[in-house]
C-alpha cells in the first residue's frame, strides 16, 4: 500500500482535499489549529491501494507545537523505496507564502506533486499562474485544483504516479532566510503576474470585520446573533421535540422495562428511584435525559452555527480581533473560539480546546471557559430570576464572573511559567459553504458526541447512583451546610441544591426562587453556583479531554476561585449593607 501524506500551510484545504479523495468527511475549518489528531483514509486508484494522511499545517519544517511535530512526524515516515508520496498542497492566492514550505520539502529529496488548490480564487483575484512555468521551476508535477468543488481532484490522483524528487539541489544552508526569498521571489516573478480588479461584497466584508472599529462592532453583532440564535433553537429542540419524545414515548418505554427486571438493585440503578428524570439518577433515565435533551440540541445548534462561521472564514477575523485582549491572559486569539462556545454549552467548547497548541494555555483556556459566564440555559435563569431584583443585580452577577475569571487567569499565568506563543493565522477568503461538505462535517461532529460523550456522562450518572445509594451525597450535603452559612452568608437549604447542580446548572438557579434571598445573597449564590463545579457532562467531557489528573487540578483550582470569589463578594455586601 503506497502512503500518501498531505504536507502544507494552515488553511490551504488540506483537509477538505482529503475528504474529497477518501469520502470520509473528515473534519474541515478555516482556522490554523483544527487538524491536530492525524486523519488517516485509503482509497484505491487504478487496482492500487492508498493510504492517505493528512496532518496539521505548518509553515516550516522546524517545529514549533505538537501539532507541527505530528507533522514532521509524518512527512519523516515517508518512504520513497516504499513508494511514499507529498502531496505539497499551496493556496494558489498566495503562492510567494507558500512556497517556503515548498523549498524545504523539495531539500528533502522526497517524491513530491505540487498541488495548486483554491484555483478558483485566482480569477477572482487577478492572480494568473502559469502552471507548465511553475513545473519547469520546481521541477515537479503541477496540479491545479478547486477542493471547495471538487474540480481537478481526479487530476491530483491521477499524477500520484508521476510523482518524483525535485532536480532541485537544495542543501539546508541555501535554504538561509536572504536566499530563499530571493530564489522565491524568482520563481514567482516568472511563473506569476497579478492583475488589477474590483473587490466583490465579499472581500470588502472581509476588509470591515478587520477594520479597528468594524472589527469589533462585527465580532458583538456575531456573538450576540450566534447566542440568540443557540438559545431559540436549543429551547425549541428541547420543549417541543425532545421533551415531548422523551416524556410521551421513551420514559413509558424504560418504566415497563424497569418492572420486568427481577432485580431491584439493578432497577435502581438503570431507572433510579422516583419519575423526575433529573432526581432519579438512573443511567437510562437521567443519563439519557441530560445527554440528550438538555445538552445535545445546544451542542448541535452551536455546532451548526459555528460551522458555518468557521467554513464562511470569519472565525480567524474574531481571533485576530480578540488577539489583544486575550494576550494580557497568557493566550492569544484562537482561545476566544473556545470560550464563545462556552457560552452556550461547555460540552463543545471543551473538546473544541483540542485546537490549541499547549498544555499551558490549554489549562487557561479551559479555565476561562469554566469561569467567564454560565452556559446558556443558567444565563437565562440567572435573567429570569435576577430581573425580580433589578437590571442592575443582574449585571453584577455576571461583571463578578468576569472580573473572577480574568483575576484567576492573571493568577495562573503568572504561576504557570512559559511564555504565550505568537499568534499567526491566516486569513483566508469569505467562501459560502457548500451544503453537502457541511452536512458531513455536521454529522460527523454530531457522531462524535454520541460516541465520546453521551457514555461518560451515563458512567458519571451511574457513579453518583452508588454513591448516593452509600449515603454519599447526603452525608457531603449535611457537612457542608455549616460553611456555606459562614462564608457565603446564605442560608443552609442551598447545600442540596448545589448537589443538584452538578446534574443541571439551570435547575439549581431555579431551586433559589423559594429561598427568599437578598439581593446581595442572589448575587453570591449565582457566582458560586455558577462556578463551583461544571456540570456531569462538562465534568466528564473534561476528564476525557485533558485526563484524570489534569481534569481534577483545573476543577479544584475553579472551586478555590469560586470560594474565594464568593466569600469577598459576601464580605463586601455585608459590608455596603446590600
Amino acid at each position: 500500500m503506497r502512503k500518501i501524506v498531505l504536507a502544507g500551510n494552515p488553511n490551504v484545504g488540506k483537509s477538505l482535499l482529503f475528504s474529497r479523495i477518501t469520502r470520509t468527511g473528515a473534519a474541515t475549518a478555516n482556522y490554523a489549529g483544527t487538524t491536530v489528531a492525524l486523519d488517516v483514509g485509503r482509497f484505491i486508484f487504478r487496482d492500487e491501494d492508498y493510504e492517505l494522511v493528512d496532518g496539521p499545517g505548518i509553515y516550516s519544517l522546524e517545529g514549533f507545537s505538537e501539532a507541527d511535530a505530528s507533522a514532521l512526524r509524518i512527512i519523516g515516515e515517508v518512504d520513497p523505496a516504499a513508494g511514499g508520496v507529498i502531496v505539497d498542497v499551496i493556496d494558489a492566492t498566495n503562492l510567494e507564502r507558500n512556497l517556503g514550505l515548498t523549498l524545504q520539502l523539495i531539500s528533502t529529496g522526497k517524491p513530491m506533486i505540487v498541488c495548486l488548490n483554491f484555483w478558483d480564487e485566482t480569477k477572482h483575484r487577478g492572480v494568473a499562474i502559469d502552471v507548465p512555468a511553475l513545473e519547469r521551476l520546481l521541477g515537479l508535477p503541477v496540479i491545479p485544483t478547486s477542493a471547495l468543488d471538487g474540480s481537478g481532484v481526479a487530476e491530483l490522483v491521477a499524477a500520484l504516479s508521476a510523482a518524483r524528487p525535485s532536480p532541485l539541489k537544495l542543501e539546508p544552508a541555501a535554504l538561509e532566510t536572504e536566499y530563499r526569498w530571493r530564489l522565491i521571489g524568482e520563481i514567482v516573478g516568472e511563473a506569476q503576474r497579478l492583475e488589477h480588479r474590483h473587490h466583490r461584497f465579499l472581500e470588502r466584508l472581509s476588509d470591515f470585520t478587520l477594520h479597528p472599529v468594524g472589527g469589533p462592532l462585527s465580532a458583538a453583532i456575531v456573538l450576540v446573533s450566534t447566542l440568540l440564535f443557540v438559545r431559540f433553537l436549543g429551547e425549541g429542540l428541547v420543549n417541543e421535540v425532545l421533551e415531548p419524545l422523551y416524556s410521551r414515548v421513551y420514559a413509558p418505554f424504560v418504566a415497563g422495562f424497569a418492572r420486568r427486571l427481577p432485580w431491584e438493585f439493578l432497577s435502581s440503578l438503570l431507572v433510579g428511584r422516583g419519575t423526575d428524570p433529573l432526581g432519579s439518577f438512573g443511567v437510562l433515565t437521567s443519563g439519557i435525559y441530560i445527554a440528550l435533551v438538555l445538552v445535545l440540541p445546544y451542542f448541535f445548534s452551536f455546532y451548526l452555527v459555528f460551522g458555518f462561521l468557521e467554513d464562511f472564514g470569519y472565525l480567524p477575523r474574531l481571533a485576530v480581533v480578540l488577539d489583544k485582549m486575550f494576550h494580557r491572559l497568557g493566550l492569544h486569539g484562537y482561545s476566544s473560539i473556545p470560550v464563545m462556545l462556552g457560552l452556550g454549552c461547555k460540552v463543545p467548547a471543551l473538546m473544541s480546546t483540542r485546537m490549541l497548541g499547549s498544555e499551558r494555555e490549554r489549562t487557561l483556556t479551559i479555565a476561562l471557559i469554566l469561569m467567564s459566564a454560565p452556559c446558556l440555559p443558567q444565563t437565562s435563569m440567572i435573567i429570569s430570576l435576577g430581573m425580580n431584583y433589578g437590571v442592575n443585580t443582574v449585571l453584577a452577577v455576571f461583571a463578578s464572573l468576569l472580573a473572577i475569571a480574568f483575576l484567576t487567569n492573571l493568577a495562573i499565568n503568572a504561576m504557570m511559567r512559559g511564555e504565550s506563543s505568537e499568534f499567526f493565522t491566516e486569513l483566508p477568503a469569505y467562501r459560502v459553504p457548500k451544503a453537502g461538505l457541511f452536512a458531513r462535517k455536521l454529522g460527523r461532529r454530531i457522531a462524535e458526541y454520541f460516541a465520546e460523550v453521551l457514555p461518560m456522562i451515563a458512567v458519571g450518572i451511574l457513579v453518583l447512583n452508588v454513591l448516593d445509594a452509600l449515603g454519599v451525597i447526603a452525608f457531603i450535603t449535611e457537612a457542608i451546610k455549616g460553611p456555606v452559612k459562614a462564608l457565603l452568608g446564605l442560608p443552609p437549604e442551598i447545600a442540596p441544591i448545589m448537589i443538584l447542580g452538578f446534574l443541571r446548572k439551570d435547575v439549581s438557579i431555579a431551586l433559589l426562587a423559594p429561598l427568599g434571598l437578598s439581593s446581595g445573597q442572589f448575587v453570591v449564590a449565582s457566582v458560586f453556583l455558577a462556578l463551583y463545579t461544571p456540570c456531569v457532562a462538562a465534568f466528564f467531557t473534561l476528564a476525557r479531554e485533558s485526563g484524570i489528573a489534569s481534569m481534577l487540578k483545573v476543577v479544584l483550582l475553579v472551586l478555590a476561585a469560586a470560594i474565594l470569589g464568593s466569600s469577598a463578594l459576601h464580605g463586601i455586601f455585608a459590608i455596603f449593607g446590600a
